[in-house]
């Protein structure tokens, strides 16, 4: 008879996830990822160690099994008193090591995703050939959801996987051995685009995202499949699981982390870091806008168009992620009015400047546009920052056309002129466009002190 987790779970308590793989001294991959993937998605993380590998960011040195009586009790000790909602599966290094954990896997009626490990990432094998028959036909059978990159799907299906086609037939094939859901991770193909697919209850779900080039990877399917397991414990359905955990792995590989020699970690703590740093961008923001609006000077520096005022979260990958004055900032006679309180995804101009230049410069979070003149452009001079513009009359017609690309376009003029990213982009305007200066900074509580001074010089020529 099969045993639910869920009688052991007092109410309100929250979700718990597991992970049964093996351990990475460098701390990329493995239960180590798992368990801060896990954090990052706001569940209770809990490991049963099946091996112990030496490993860094150039390879895997060793690799010591733990003994079966000792992985068992690992398992007994947090199934019989916390419990579990969803487990996961990850290095297996052994046929003896899946005999082991089936038996107490079967005891619970909880969701099961086995991330078939075989080779890693730098081409050590994390799981014996003998062992491969032994996953497929015992293990396979007890999980819900799978998730062989496409070298594991060509070992499991026994198909030779080229094309986006080949990976829907071989996720058929490996469901036919008992798991409910399968997810090809479609990284191996080449392209300007990857796909993962999902193949559940005879459907089939296509999930792409634009390549990331990095060389921080290293655990991309650990922190995968530990996220899609973290949902499912929450109860999520598996569709939905897979796309939540996409979009917790595309930010972890995004922000990887630049360490080692060889291939970097992935950062599943991007995702929970964007979120907790929203508060102080906008209290930076507020501060900065406070300093703006009671500036007696400022006024003088909003052009016909008015100002936005711009701040980066660090993990941001488009204009949602850039707190904007929504209405913008505007002159009424001889003051300074901020229309509201800032907000996110307020700006499309200036916020769209800003991803680009982050693109060079990541430690760049802050700009700002004031009108366009020559006296403005030397104070700029004089107070040391360094200047590169753009001609907007040079702008292609094919990106005239399409809305928001001009200071994207303009941005990366302005840097490929300048070699780098410069304090200050101008350009001097084009038949019905305003000329317009942004100026840059690392946060917008800094950046509002160099506009004070600025318009402090400006208004002694203007008064």
């Amino acid at each position: 008879m099969k045993i639910s987790s869920r009688i052991l779970e007092p109410y309100n308590k929250i979700s718990r996830a597991l992970t049964i793989a093996g351990s990475d001294s460098g701390g990329g991959a493995g239960i180590q990822v798992d368990l801060k993937t896990f954090a990052a998605s706001g569940v209770y993380g809990m490991s049963v160690v099946t091996s112990i590998t030496a490993q860094n960011t150039l390879g895997v040195y060793s690799i010591q099994d733990v003994d079966s009586k000792t992985i068992t009790a690992q398992m007994r000790a947090i199934l019989d008193d916390i419990g579990v909602d969803a487990a996961k599966t990850g290095m297996l290094h052994t046929s003896e090591i899946i005999q082991t954990i089936m038996p107490e896997i079967k005891k619970f009626n909880i969701p099961l995703v086995v991330d078939p490990v075989m080779v890693a990432k730098s081409g050590a094998t994390l799981l014996d050939p003998t062992a491969i028959d032994t996953m497929k036909k015992h293990l396979l059978p007890l999980a819900q959801v799978t998730t062989p990159n496409i070298p594991e799907a060509e070992i499991l299906s026994g198909l030779k996987i080229s094309s986006y086609e080949d990976a829907v037939l071989a996720a058929k094939k490996i469901s036919e051995m008992g798991t409910k859901a399968v997810v090809v991770k479609g990284g191996h193909i080449k392209g300007n685009h990857v796909f993962d697919l999902l193949y559940v209850d005879g459907h089939i779900e296509k999930f792409e995202n634009e390549r990331i080039e990095t060389n921080a990877t290293h655990g991309t399917g650990c922190c995968f499949s530990a996220a899609i397991t973290s949902e499912l414990a929450k109860g999520k359905k598996i569709s939905e699981a897979v796309a939540t955990a996409k979009k917790l792995v595309d930010l972890a590989i995004r922000f990887g982390l630049k360490l080692g020699r060889g291939h970097g970690p992935v950062n599943p703590m991007a995702i929970l870091y964007k979120e907790a740093e929203k508060y102080s961008v906008i209290s930076n923001m507020s501060e900065a806008l406070n300093h703006l609006q009671s500036d007696p000077n400022f006024h003088h520096l909003i052009p016909e168009s008015q100002t936005n005022l711009t701040m980066s979260l660090s993990y941001a990958t488009n204009s949602k992620d850039i707190a904007a004055v929504p209405g913008r900032i505007v002159r009424m006679g001889d003051r300074t009015h901020i229309s509201s309180s800032p907000k996110f995804g307020a700006s499309k101009h200036v916020a769209a400047t800003l991803i680009t230049v982050r693109k060079y410069s990541p430690i760049i979070r802050a700009a700002i546009n004031i009108k366009f003149s020559e006296k403005i452009l030397q104070i700029c001079k004089e107070l040391k920052l360094t200047l590169s513009s753009y001609d907007r009359a040079q702008e292609p017609t094919e990106i005239k056309l399409r809305e928001g690309e001009t200071t994207i376009w303009g941005a990366e003029q302005a840097i490929k002129k300048f070699g780098g990213v410069p304090d200050v982009i101008y350009h001097k305007g084009d038949w019905g466009k305003e000329p317009m200066i942004i100026i840059l900074g690392r946060n917008t509580s800094d950046l509002a002190k160099t506009i004070k001074e600025i318009a402090s010089r400006y208004s002694r020529d203007v008064k």
